[in-house]
């Protein structure tokens, strides 16, 4: 069983900047696959950015250049740095794990004001 917890979600200005921290417990961290996906109100689920074990990373076109994830394998902790946010990236975003099994956590609101 792993357990995913997020924090680092609020509400900023348009062009300001957001850390995202999910912690996860469990022994085989280090060899997951790591993501964020976001869901605004009405909308799917949608992969954001992802990381791999050896570091490998994936982004949304949407998110290209703005955001960077990145891993610490001996703090279990995957990031997901926000730069430059739009109104448009308003959604709750939820950190998931992937290894034998997958696992979400409850999601951490971030808000966007233009």
């Amino acid at each position: 069983q792993v357990q995913l917890v997020e924090s680092g979600g609020g509400l900023v200005q348009a062009g300001g900047s957001l850390r995202l921290s999910c912690i996860a417990s469990g022994s085989t961290f280090r060899i997951s696959v790591m993501g964020w996906y976001r869901q605004a109100p009405g909308k799917q689920r949608e992969l954001v950015a992802l990381i791999t074990s050896v570091g490998s990373t994936n982004y949304a076109d949407s998110v290209k250049g703005r955001f960077a994830i990145s891993r610490d394998n001996a703090k279990t902790t995957v990031y997901l740095q926000m730069n430059s946010l739009k109104p448009e990236d308003t959604a709750v975003y939820y950190c998931n794990y992937r290894g034998l099994q997958t696992y979400w956590g409850q999601g951490t609101q971030v808000t966007v004001s233009s």
